[in-house]
């Protein structure tokens, strides 16, 4: 389990919910359109928002945006995202709960080298502390979160010299400015190893937690599948990479990246956490592909019963074709719907028969008076 550490108020990692978030995609100058999209991601169910400051006027202008957001009730934590400017960062961690740094472009410099020698190696290290040092301190001074964010495609040249563009190097990069957080007292820390390639993405962020851990660190971690797309290839591939760290335990947070309205994001999100059983937010259905065997409508029947049951959280229920694999394939289920003959159905409770042989057309709604009946109607 990771420490955990507070965004603004929002308690993140050491056992808190997965955190969703995802990012705007508007002009952060236009302060009016960033805080509709930062207040329609809210109403979603976004717990953080990211918005990009490219530079210091746009870093300037979070204040207004974080001001107007307050001024309709929205306290939702807001992180800045920086790349290749350091004053801007300076200017948005006076402003906003967390910002976003990515180690490959914020302070290191191209020097055309090839080759870096042990020394060369350690003193670009100690320089990168030396002007990573302003905005950590004010990181402290305002209890500000940093999130250290390697990209598979842009990692610097002094890692590329020495790793190459590999999972490897991300996750050294990220470990080197762990590192530098460390040596000056700062640990209100997150880290993200993206990439595109879901491989890579998981690769690396199960070799850069190990490092971690190796170290006697234990950060929270944000997860995700940069530029993943559009339509179901982006939610497949977030799904895969996300959902497999998930299962490995690894992962405080999480973003879905999708080239569509970002509000479209946060669902997606919130399927991939109940799937793996990270964050039950709607009921679960265990369902049957059905076969030769089943003498009823089960793919009407499971349209029916989640129309009439979604919102029941954390409840299960089995939709079985029949009893010779139903009872024991839905063993988990709080209910049963389990096809007992031709049109007809027989309701569970658990693993207990509470009544056989109802006719189709009455079944959805016997199995709602059931769940009534029983106290887990909401």
């Amino acid at each position: 389990m990771s420490k955990q550490i507070l965004i603004g108020q929002l308690p993140l990692g050491g056992g808190a919910p997965v955190r969703v978030q995802s990012m705007t995609n508007t002009d952060t100058l236009d302060t009016a359109a960033t805080v509709g999209q930062t207040l329609r991601l809210v109403e979603a169910g976004c717990e953080i928002v990211r918005i990009t400051a490219p530079d210091v006027k746009a870093a300037h202008n979070l204040y207004n945006i974080k001001n107007e957001l307050l001024r309709h009730g929205c306290s939702v934590p807001l992180v800045a995202d920086i790349h290749f400017n350091p004053a801007a960062a300076e200017v948005a961690a006076a402003i906003v709960e967390k910002v976003r740094i990515n180690p490959g472009n914020y302070t290191d410099r191209s020097r055309g080298k090839s080759h870096y020698s042990d020394q060369e190696y350690a003193d670009e290290l100690a320089r990168i502390g030396d002007r990573m040092a302003a905005l950590i301190d004010i990181c402290r001074t305002h209890h500000t979160a940093m999130r250290i964010g390697t990209n598979h495609g842009s990692l610097s040249e002094r890692i590329l010299t020495r790793y190459g563009n590999s999972a490897e190097g991300m996750a050294q990069s990220a470990l080197e400015f762990a590192e530098v957080c460390r040596r000056q007292d700062f640990h209100n820390l997150v880290f993200s190893m993206k990439a595109s390639n879901v491989k890579v993405m998981v690769h690396s962020t199960r070799l850069f937690v190990d490092k971690m851990h190796q170290a006697g660190m234990d950060y929270p971690i944000h997860l995700g599948v940069t530029e993943a797309g559009n339509g179901e290839q982006a939610r497949l591939k977030s799904a895969a990479g996300i959902g497999a760290l998930l299962i490995d335990g690894i992962g405080d947070t999480i973003r879905v990246s999708l080239t569509e309205d970002p509000v479209a994001e946060i669902p997606v999100a919130y399927d991939i956490l109940q799937a793996v059983g990270a964050r039950i937010t709607k009921a679960e259905y265990i369902a049957c592909p059905s076969c030769g065997r089943t003498q009823y409508d089960i793919q009407q029947a499971l349209l029916a019963i989640k129309a009439r049951t979604m919102h029941l959280k954390g409840i299960k229920i089995g939709v079985m074709g029949c009893i010779v694999n139903g009872p024991g394939e839905m063993a988990d289920a709080d209910y049963g719907y389990v096809g007992s003959g031709s049109g007809k159905i027989t309701l569970y409770k658990g693993h207990q028969i509470i009544k056989k042989d109802i006719p189709q057309n009455q079944a959805v709604e016997e199995l709602v008076a059931l769940i009534k009946a029983s106290g887990d109607w909401q």
